[in-house]
């Protein structure tokens, strides 16, 4: 794969005790370096105007405000700024940018995109910075390759937690389709099976909340049930993934039993629905705690991008898991065959 990385991501520090540190970068390149096909690339910081066309333009003043000429400080106790936020801020949407314009441009294989910037960005809301985010950074990559002439953008979300910001960029709007898979009743508190969009992006949202301990079988289930006949519905240009990695078994802040391999099944199942519909794939990291975890997981990844066939698991999805995709399949069908 060839990987969005800068190190002025690594000049955001929110403190040696926050779990969204520069640690999280060095560990996936301490990862990748045995690796072969392994490319980095640097992209230019977001323009301003690129951040405006989703961002309200006073909270974008704001926060450049807050971090530039206050020195940063608490957002809120968990979204933490410092003189060095800004710019990381600004260079990791510039990457998830790249990778939205690589995929459209046809790189796939041992060459398909991986922003692998920071601050990550999904819970960053049109006006709001929340959840150690503060730009919406697949948002923005999504909105760019939509005024670039791209028709139809699909984002799926598998971060444990919810995509509460995405969801909130493109809630009413039919061009964009926003899924996510997330851990139920977790931070932040959203993303509710019956929150499905408003207006002209009716049916364009679906959430998928699974109950604390669903693994590889109950997200290779929503994949193939749900995210793949919701993107055929969309027939997106381009399909980019919010690749948090903390719904893995043992990263330290969920519940969910996802796995290394799992996370291979999960890029092929994507691949495979970009693929059908003619769509370029991008990917842009979000969450992942346990540093060792999310090396490995990025790393198959890659690894899957460069021909690795992932061992499909073996186990079946729970019967809470099976009622929840039933349920949520009823409740979009009539969105998905239209």
């Amino acid at each position: 794969m060839r990987f969005g990385y800068s190190p002025v991501c690594l000049d955001h520090d929110p403190g040696p005790r926050h779990p969204e540190s520069p640690d999280r970068l060095r560990a996936i390149r301490e990862g990748l370096q045995r690796e072969h096909g392994v490319e980095y690339v640097d992209a230019d910081p977001i323009d301003l105007d690129t951040v405006r066309a989703v961002h309200d333009r006073a909270y974008v003043s704001e926060l450049e405000s807050f971090c530039v000429d206050g020195g940063g400080g608490e957002w809120d106790p968990d979204t933490v700024a410092t003189e060095g936020t800004w710019p990381a801020v600004r260079k990791s949407a510039g990457l998830a940018r790249w990778a939205a314009e690589r995929a459209l441009a046809g790189d796939d294989g041992r060459e398909t995109p991986f922003s692998i910037g920071r601050p990550p960005g999904h819970h960053a809301t049109l006006d709001d910075a929340m959840g150690f985010c503060f730009l919406n950074n697949v948002g923005i990559a999504a909105q760019w390759a939509l005024d670039q002439g791209a028709d139809g953008v699909a984002i799926l979300d598998w971060d444990v937690h919810h995509g509460n910001g995405t969801q909130n960029c493109f809630y009413d709007r039919s061009d964009v389709l926003v899924a996510s898979i997330h851990e139920d009743g977790i931070y932040p508190g959203t993303g509710a099976s019956d929150e499905t969009g408003t207006g002209a992006g009716a049916g364009r949202t679906i959430n998928v909340p699974l109950p604390p301990g669903a693994g590889d079988a109950a997200y290779e289930l929503v994949l193939d049930k749900l995210v793949r006949p919701a993107v055929e519905s969309l027939d997106p240009d381009l399909v980019l993934v919010s690749a948090g990695f903390d719904a893995h078994r043992h990263d330290p802040i969920s519940r969910m039993r996802v796995t290394t391999e799992g996370y291979g099944v999960l890029a092929k199942r994507v691949r495979s629905i970009a693929t059908d519909v003619d769509a370029g794939l991008g990917f842009v990291l979000e969450g992942g705690y346990g540093l060792d975890v999310l090396a490995e997981s990025v790393r198959r990844v890659h690894e899957v991008c460069d021909g690795y066939e992932p061992m499909a698991p073996e186990e079946e999805p729970s019967n809470a898991v099976q009622s929840t995709v039933d349920a949520i399949a009823r409740s979009h069908q009539a969105f998905v065959t239209k």
